[in-house]
C-alpha cells in the first residue's frame, strides 16, 4: 500500500544529535517513517535508585521538558508501530487505550500510520497523522492533527499520557469508537410533487427536511449505501447529545428516489417569505386531503414547523371557540362578558391594553382576542375537557402523528385551576407548531380533520392518524363565521386584506418568560389551502407572521 521506507535493523539504530535535538527513527512492517523532536532524550532526570531499606522516592512536582517528550516519544513509536499494549502502558488508562487503538486498526481500518510531533507546549505536545484507511478494494488517504498531555501519576510520580479518545482524534469522546463500513443509511433523492428535486442549494431551509427522510426511506428506497469512515458514538454521558460523524467519505452511495407532496412553487414562495422575517417559520396544507405544500424555517438548522414545541397563544381560541360553543356556553351572535380582568385559580388575567367590550357578542370576542371571554368560562369546564377536544375533533396532542419525518403533533396536558384557565388561550402547558396550527384551520375549512403528510402512505403502507369525531354542522358553521369576521373586521384584517373568497383566519400572542416580546402566531385558509406561520419574538401576530401566511394563501391561489 504505497512506498515505505526501509530503515535500519533496530539494534542498529543509533540516535543523531542535530543541532540540539534528538532525531529517532523507528521501523515497524506497515509503517512509515516517524520524527520525534525534543530536548535531550536520554538526558539524566536525577533520579536514583534507592537502597534496599528505604522506600522508593516517588518523585513530584512539575514535569520537565525531558519527561514529556520521552513520554510522548514512547507512546507515539509503539502506536506507530502498530504495539498497541505496550503504547496502551505509556497512557494512565491502559484499558480504554488499549481498546480505541485495537479498534483504531481493526474497526476503522486504518493502516500505514505516520505520527509526527510538533513542538511541545508546557506538558501538551501536538501530533500530525497520515495513514490510510482500506476497506475491501476501497482505499483514501486519512491526515489529521491531534494532541497528548503528559501527566504524572500520584502513586508513583511517573509520567504517562492523560487518557481520552480524543487523543487517538479530536472529535472523539471518551466512549466513542472509530468505524469504517457501509455508511448506516443509503441516501436519497427528494422530489416535489411535480418530480423535481429538492435540494438545500434550490431551497435553503429543507436540510432537516432531507436527512428525514434519508433516516425514514433509506433503506427501503432502492439506494446503496457509500462506505465511510465516521465517529460511532458511545453511551456516555459525554457524548448523549452527539449524532454519530462522518469523518471521510470512501465512496459514495447510491440514492434511492422518496416523491414527497411539496409544491415547488408555493415552496419557493415560502422560503422567499420567511427570509424576510427572522425567527419565523411557516407550514401550508391542503385541507382535502392533508398533503403538505410547503415549509420553511427562518433558521434552517432546526425544523421549527413540523417539530417545533411553542405556545400558540390565541390562535388555541379557534379548539376552545368550538368547544364553548359544543357546550352551549358561547354562541356567534349572541352577548357575551369580556371583562378587563377575570381571576381564576388565583390568577388575575387580563386582555392586551386592558380592553374591554361591553354588552358584545362572542364574535366581538373572538376578532378582537378577548382573552377574558374565554378564561370567564374556566369555572363550567372540566379539566380535561380542552383536552379531549384537541384530541377528539382536531387530531392533536396523541403523539402518533406519521407524516413521513420527524414531526410534533402538539400537547394539550390535563391541566387544572390557573392553567388549565391559561391553556383556553394558548398558554399554559399547550404546545404547538405551524404544522399544527395550519392542521387546525385545515380542519376548520374541511370539517373533517386529515393528518397532514409528507410523504403519501402508499409509498410505506403506514396508517395515519385520525379523529374520533367531527364537529356537529351546528358549531362548525359558526366556527367559519367567527373566523371569516375576523379576517374581514378583527385582528387579522389587515394581513387578510384583498384575499376574497371564502377565508377565515385568526392571530395570537404568546407570552413566552424572558422575552421581551412575545411570539407572533396566525393560522388561516383560504378555499382548499390552510397554512400558519410563527415570528418566535416578533409581537402582535397580526403584523408578523400574518403577512407571511397570508402572501403564500394568495400565492396558492
Amino acid at each position: 500500500m504505497g512506498n515505505r521506507r526501509r530503515v535500519a535493523e533496530r539494534g542498529k539504530t543509533r540516535p543523531a544529535v542535530i543541532g540540539g535535538m534528538i532525531a529517532v527513527v523507528v521501523g515497524g512492517a506497515g509503517f512509515g517513517a516517524y520524527a520525534l523532536y525534543g530536548a535531550g532524550a536520554s538526558a539524566d532526570d536525577g533520579t536514583r535508585a534507592a537502597s534496599t531499606d528505604q522506600k522508593p522516592e516517588v518523585k513530584t512536582g512539575p514535569l520537565s521538558a525531558t519527561e514529556v517528550t520521552t513520554t510522548a516519544r514512547t507512546f507515539l513509536t509503539a502506536w506507530q508501530s502498530g504495539k498497541v499494549t505496550e503504547a496502551a502502558a505509556a497512557t494512565d488508562d491502559s484499558a480504554a487505550a488499549r481498546s480505541l487503538l485495537t479498534g483504531y486498526a481493526k474497526d476503522a481500518r486504518i493502516k500505514d500510520v505516520t505520527l509526527t510531533p510538533g513542538k511541545p507546549t508546557g506538558d501538551k505536545v501536538p501530533f500530525s497523522v497520515k495513514a490510510t484507511v482500506a476497506y475491501k478494494d476501497t482505499e483514501k488517504p486519512l491526515a489529521y492533527d491531534s494532541a497528548l498531555t503528559v501527566v504524572r501519576r500520584t502513586s508513583d510520580g511517573k509520567p504517562l499520557v492523560d487518557w481520552h479518545a480524543a487523543v487517538v482524534h479530536p472529535d472523539l469522546k471518551d466512549g466513542d469508537k472509530l468505524v469504517t463500513g457501509e455508511a448506516g443509511t443509503p441516501p436519497v433523492k427528494a422530489l416535489d410533487r411535480d418530480g423535481g428535486e429538492l435540494t438545500k442549494q434550490k431551497y435553503a431551509s429543507i436540510g432537516p427536511i432531507l436527512d428525514g427522510l434519508r433516516e425514514k426511506y433509506g433503506k427501503e428506497a432502492g439506494g446503496k449505501a457509500g462506505i465511510e469512515l465516521r465517529v460511532v458514538r458511545g453511551k456516555s454521558a459525554t457524548s448523549d447529545d452527539l449524532s454519530d460523524k462522518t469523518l471521510l467519505e470512501l465512496s459514495k452511495g447510491t440514492p434511492g428516489t422518496v416523491k414527497t407532496t411539496l409544491d415547488p412553487a408555493l415552496q419557493a414562495a415560502a422560503e422567499k417569505q420567511v427570509a424576510r422575517k427572522a425567527r419565523s417559520s411557516v407550514a401550508v396544507v391542503r385541507p382535502s386531503t392533508g398533503e403538505i405544500l410547503a415549509a420553511a424555517n427562518a433558521s434552517p438548522g432546526f425544523n421549527t414547523a413540523f417539530q417545533g414545541s411553542l405556545a400558540p397563544g390565541s390562535t388555541m381560541k379557534v379548539i376552545t371557540s368550538s368547544l364553548l360553543i359544543e357546550k352551549g356556553l358561547a354562541s356567534a351572535d349572541k352577548k357575551h362578558p369580556c371583562p378587563k380582568y377575570f381571576t381564576y385559580g388565583h390568577w388575575k388575567f387580563q386582555n392586551d391594553k386592558k380592553f374591554e367590550i361591553k354588552d358584545g357578542t362572542f364574535k366581538a370576542s373572538f376578532a378582537r382576542s378577548c382573552n377574558t371571554a374565554f378564561i370567564s368560562q374556566a369555572p363550567k369546564l372540566k379539566d380535561d375537557d380542552l383536552t379531549k377536544q384537541a384530541q377528539q375533533v382536531f387530531g392533536l396532542g396523541m403523539n402518533n402523528w406519521a407524516i413521513g419525518v420527524p414531526s410534533f403533533d402538539g400537547a394539550v396536558p390535563v391541566q387544572s385551576a390557573a392553567q388549565m384557565a391559561a391553556s383556553l388561550i394558548g398558554q399554559g402547558g399547550v404546545r404547538m407548531n405551524p404544522l399544527n396550527m395550519a392542521s387546525v384551520s385545515a380542519t376548520v375549512e374541511s370539517g373533517t380533520f386529515r393528518q397532514p403528510y409528507l410523504v403519501s402512505p402508499d409509498v410505506d403502507g403506514r396508517k395515519l392518524a385520525t379523529a374520533s369525531r367531527t364537529m356537529s354542522a351546528g358549531t362548525l358553521s359558526q366556527l367559519r363565521e367567527l373566523m371569516a369576521y375576523t379576517a374581514d373586521y378583527g385582528t387579522a384584517a389587515e394581513a387578510m386584506a384583498g384575499m376574497g373568497g371564502d377565508a377565515g383566519a385568526k392571530t395570537g400572542s404568546a407570552e413566552v418568560d424572558g422575552q421581551k416580546k412575545p411570539n407572533g402566531w396566525f393560522t388561516a385558509y383560504k378555499g382548499d389551502l390552510a397554512a400558519a406561520g410563527v415570528v418566535q419574538q416578533g409581537g402582535h401576530g397580526g403584523s408578523t407572521a400574518g403577512p407571511i401566511v397570508a402572501a403564500l394563501l394568495k400565492a396558492g391561489g
